[in-house]
């Protein structure tokens, strides 16, 4: 003979049953703190395919947005040598040392630009594919972080081309022997431009590297500004990796990542007490 389960328990699971039927009714179920994740539950294999497509997508815009271009790439490269020709001695031009450099060279110059403006695209790729594993309010801070990532990388671009490009090339090309005929190839001219858009790009983005450093605990605005000058000399370090060979072009990029450095620690002060107030708010609303 089996025991029967005692009355009370029966009727304390009956009520226990009766309040979660009716919680589901009513939406008054308990908090769920755990990461929002609208796709439900995901196993390492899941993760790897929605990665894939996700890495599919990034590719289909960057291609969507070459062929685009890849009519135009003549003109795209004429459009970003202009900074060199224009500091060239009247009666010079730029040349190709190797036969396949005026087809090749416009060509990559052509996927490097569709790259850069495929870039929120592909930002927004990896977004999707991270974003049902964050809680609500890190995504209200992510969300800005994306975005100023994305203006920043285009704002060191845009610093290099107009900038940094006409001072450097003036000094390259009025230096040296008198007698020496300047004749720049389209090639190695190409690698150096490529070389200094991801150099600025980068290093435009250390005010949000520094922000995400500080907010996640990782180290403090103080501590940072005790290491100031290992960071000054950081800078100047990346700047000989990531430029041409010439003290020029290392010192105007590594003065600008030292006050985007400095930009860093001033926001990380100042965001913080915003963010508390609105928490705070938040907090009292509920």
């Amino acid at each position: 003979m089996t025991a029967e389960p005692p009355k009370d328990s029966q009727a304390n699971d009956s009520r226990s049953d009766d309040l979660q039927i009716e919680n589901e009714q009513v939406g008054n179920s308990p908090v769920d703190m755990s990461p929002i994740n609208n796709s439900g539950d995901m196993n390492f294999i899941d993760h790897l395919v929605e990665l894939r497509e996700r890495l599919l997508r990034a590719v289909f815009a960057i291609m969507a947005v070459f062929l685009c271009l890849f009519y135009f790439a003549n003109d795209i490269y004429a459009i970003v040598s202009k900074p060199i020709r224009d500091v060239l001695p009247e009666g010079t031009s730029m040349i190709a040392t190797e036969v396949t450099s005026p087809f090749f060279a416009p060509f990559k110059l052509t996927l490097a630009v569709s790259f850069f403006l495929a870039v929120p695209v592909v930002l927004h790729q990896a977004w999707k594919f991270i974003s049902p594993g964050l809680y609500s309010h890190e995504k209200r801070v992510a969300i800005p972080l994306l975005v100023s990532s994305i203006f920043l990388f285009y704002a060191g671009v845009a610093f290099a081309y107009f900038v940094i490009f006409p001072i450097v090339m003036g000094f390259f090309t009025s230096v040296g022997p008198t007698d020496i005929q300047i004749m720049p190839d389209i090639s190695q001219y190409l690698t150096i431009a490529l070389k200094l858009f991801f150099a600025f790009g980068l290093a435009f983005e250390i005010p949000i590297a520094t922000l995400l450093l500080i907010w996640s605990g990782v180290t403090t605005a103080e501590s940072l500004r005790d290491k100031r000058a290992y960071v000054i000399v950081g800078c100047f370090v990346f700047g000989m990796l990531l430029t041409p060979p010439d003290f020029i072009s290392q010192t105007l990029l590594a003065l600008p990542m030292w006050i985007l450095f400095e930009a860093g620690i001033l926001l990380s002060v100042i965001l913080p007490k915003k963010q508390s107030r609105a928490e705070t708010t938040e907090e009292i609303g509920e």
